[in-house]
């Protein structure tokens, strides 16, 4: 049997990662996988867009910067830079974990690597940093393959692990996946996508919930709340699938 860490969009709240991970006895104060980690009694899974802060306020926070500007080429190049950081500390962490942590493609670390689309949100700020065009600092080579290398699904016992949802179509990050609503509404209008693509179970995060939703009829977790101070623990082997969501911090 294995636990799993599961943990949702990470949107550089990188703070919220760590100690995520040190609540579930997954990394230690020095940023490194715990012994149960390493020996692969433990796996780490997360979810993906580990770049772009989800707010004007995470982008202050990430820089230090108070009247931050996604449109000052300083204040990206210092954002970019925050971020490269703390990815690092992630890349360093991953190497260490002998193969039992993964981190998974998401559509905005997909963004970063290739400039395809600009991204922003409902508060209205663009993601510029990475983005030579806008002024923005892109990744580091060592880094950019690094991510290029990422998977978009892992697959344990049965149990599927992605970024948005199940399916090949919501695995690819292209104007498809912009302009349809399905990438954030699959969970609610056809829930049994898990069940038929062959899965026991499915985790994803891509969706912002206020807490982990699980549907346990249709086999699935939406787990993008991070933010909210919650991850997912699942206990897997062939036979057994315990799932329950879990709370951290303050």
């Amino acid at each position: 049997m294995v636990k799993v860490i599961a943990i949702g969009d990470v949107h550089a709240e990188f703070d919220r990662l760590w100690q995520a991970l040190r609540a579930a006895y997954a990394a230690d104060a020095e940023g490194l996988p715990t012994p149960p980690v390493r020996e692969g009694r433990y796996r780490v899974v997360l979810l993906g867009d580990l770049v772009h802060p989800k707010s004007l306020e995470g982008y202050q926070r990430l820089t230090g910067i108070a009247d931050y500007d996604p449109k000052n080429p300083e204040h990206l190049r210092t954002a970019a830079l925050a971020q490269v950081s703390e990815l690092l500390k992630v890349k360093r962490y991953l190497e260490a974990a002998r193969g039992h942590a993964v981190v998974l493609l998401g559509n905005h670390d997909h963004a970063a690597l290739y400039h395809d689309v600009l991204l922003g949100n409902a508060s209205g700020i663009e993601h510029r940093e990475f983005d030579p065009k806008y002024g923005g600092h892109p990744l580091p080579p060592g880094l950019r393959r690094w991510i290029e290398g990422w998977p978009k699904s892992h697959v344990l016992h049965g149990v599927q692990f992605a970024h948005a949802g199940p399916t090949p179509w919501l695995q690819s990050y292209d104007a498809f996946f912009y302009q349809s609503r399905e990438a954030k509404t699959w969970w609610r209008e056809t829930p049994d996508y898990v069940r038929r693509s062959g899965f026991r179970f499915g985790v994803y995060g891509h969706t912002p919930v206020e807490e982990i939703v699980l549907d346990l009829e249709h086999g699935f977790a939406i787990i993008d709340a991070l933010d909210r101070g919650q991850y997912l623990e699942l206990l897997l082997d062939e036979d057994r699938l315990e799932v329950r969501p879990m709370a951290f911090g303050p």
